[in-house]
């Protein structure tokens, strides 16, 4: 009896461990939420929208009183920083250090669920002037939390640009950067794990696909499925750019200090723009389109949606560390409109939302990797980046094995939009549901994938296209000039006609954006016009006039 008590003892214990480690490496997906704009909402409603779309994690550029006493007693985790302009004073001074955690951490802890400091951003290419004096301000604030009692739930880092590391592919051979690799990443990673903190870094993988678009697999960039990518030197193969950059990164650590695990504290794919015409720490060489067919709704949305069920799905390892937690942060919450060269700059088109609020694209913090919230009901729904040829071939295919593809044909009640995605998608999901859901009946080599939530598989729910006032009257301007030379029938907005007043930009814009989505058949990106609009599914009246659900 006692040897037989001793082993449950023992087994509980063992359970347990098993059951905290297993918390403790559990990976979470968040946001960067940036402020560079003029036009945000104020914070009360942005928690309240981080609530409603189940984020859970969030990353603030300061450690602003109205931003983390909105974020009080919600449970979301915050992570605040230093600023640059900052980290002299609190490398010089310890008790500078010791008041900013008192007035920026303890006065909000714990309600506001603060559990990490940022000691700067990016400062190797922002502020090489800080360069030597990064690590000591990371320690003083370190002591800091000590000091308040802090340290066991707060820690410190500080997020650098991906840049950092050089020799990046294959992924077993990269380094840091000479001159900051044993002066100052050996002496930050030796901290980061004799406080139990970890490392930090900002990584773009849509950086290196436009560099070198030839060379690169547009799906391997965006984490598509796609045939890899070998590094020769270990045998290990890469389904996923980014995968390769954070194995790059753990090569470059593992060099100097092994055993720091790596978090990114931004990413993303932008869904509009042009690249900096400066360049700065993320250019590099500029394709001849300007970044033309990568920077699209299409490649942010695949991007940020398999970035997402990734994490929710658990499958976070690399191939160098197969069980590496990938806790991440997708910049940005906003589009921020005083970033930048203007509005056509990538700088100020990363954003998730419109400072309207409205999404600039689909995708959901539940995922659709798993359930959520027990739910049983599933469909199957077309992948707009792999392209319309894959698109072609696997509707082909699907129609040809079972699935139920009459409501799609001319004429038929699901025949518009006439797009391949729409009719993909009806495909795809017929057969998935003619199979009876098994594992496997929705994959269609990468071109389809799962969701729990409803999607509208055809033209019997009405949908119409409206102006996005918040882009401003200049950008209004120009999408409905190119609408109403490019096919949209904008008669009714001239002066005296019937949909003439009320006399506004977005008015007008709502119109003639709306008459070009229904003469494309509402086919997919027609309703776009470089974020200028949206689409909505309850009939919108302007004025007196209402906009029609057909051409």
């Amino acid at each position: 009896m006692a040897l037989a008590r001793f082993l449950v003892v023992l087994l509980g214990a063992a359970l347990a461990s098993l059951l905290l480690s297993s918390c403790a490496d559990a990976s979470e997906v968040g946001v960067s939420y940036g402020r560079v704009a003029n036009d945000l909402p104020d914070p009360a409603k942005v928690t309240q929208l981080l609530k409603d779309n189940g984020i859970t994690m969030v990353r603030i550029y300061d450690a602003k009183q109205e931003v983390l006493r909105s974020l009080a007693n919600t449970g979301i985790k915050v992570m605040v920083m230093v600023p640059n302009e900052n980290i002299a004073e609190a490398a010089r001074n310890p008790s500078y250090a010791l008041q900013w955690v008192r007035d920026n951490v303890k006065a909000y802890y714990p309600a506001t669920q603060i559990h990490g400091v940022a000691v700067g951003n990016e400062v190797f290419d922002s502020r090489p002037d800080l360069t030597r004096q990064l690590v000591p301000a990371m320690t003083n604030v370190q002591a800091a939390l000590a000091q308040l009692g802090l340290a066991d739930a707060v820690k410190v880092s500080t997020p650098i640009a991906f840049t950092a590391v050089e020799n990046t592919f294959p992924p077993s051979r990269g380094r840091f950067k000479d001159e900051i690799a044993e002066p100052v990443m050996k002496p930050m990673l030796q901290f980061l794990k004799r406080t139990g903190s970890y490392l930090t870094m900002n990584m773009y993988p849509f950086w290196a696909y436009y560099n070198q678009p030839h060379d690169i697999n547009l799906d391997y960039a965006l984490g598509n499925s796609n045939p890899g990518v070998p590094d020769d030197d270990t045998s290990l193969k890469y389904y996923n750019l980014l995968d390769a950059e954070r194995d790059a990164a753990h090569s470059a650590m593992d060099d100097l200090v092994p055993g720091v695990s790596l978090s990114l504290t931004e990413t993303n794919w932008p869904p509009h723009g042009k690249p900096h015409h400066g360049g700065g720490h993320r250019g590099g060489r500029r394709l001849e389109d300007d970044g033309d067919g990568v920077f699209t709704i299409a490649n942010a949305q695949a991007y940020v949606n398999n970035l997402i069920n990734r994490v929710l799905t658990g499958n976070t390892g690399t191939p160098l560390r197969p069980n590496a937690p990938l806790d991440v942060y997708i910049f940005a919450l906003f589009n921020e409109n005083q970033k930048g060269d203007g509005p056509d700059d990538i700088e100020q088109n990363f954003g998730l939302f419109y400072p309207n609020m409205q999404k600039v694209y689909a995708f959901s913090f539940q995922g659709s990797g798993a359930p959520p919230g027990g739910q049983t009901a599933s469909w199957c729904v077309a992948n707009a980046a792999v392209g319309d040829s894959r698109l072609q071939a696997a509707l082909d295919w699907a129609c040809s094995h079972g699935a139920d593809c009459g409501a799609i044909q001319p004429g038929a009640s699901c025949f518009e939009p006439d797009t391949k995605l729409a009719h993909a998608s009806y495909a795809f999901n017929s057969y998935y549901q003619r199979n009876n859901k098994a594992s496997g009946s929705c994959d269609f080599a990468g071109a389809a994938s799962v969701v729990y939530q409803e999607p509208s598989m055809c033209s019997a729910k009405a949908s119409w296209c409206v102006a996005n006032a918040a882009v401003g009257d200049g950008r209004l301007q120009a999408a409905l000039n190119w609408a109403c030379s490019n096919g949209a029938d904008c008669s009714d907005t001239q002066p005296g006609a019937a949909c003439f007043e009320p006399n506004t930009k977005v008015a007008h814009a709502s119109h003639a954006f709306n008459s070009y989505y229904q003469r494309k058949h509402r086919a997919s990106g027609t309703c776009d016009f470089a974020g200028a609009a949206s689409v909505v599914y309850e009939e919108p009246r302007i004025g007196n006039c209402a906009l029609p659900s057909r051409a």
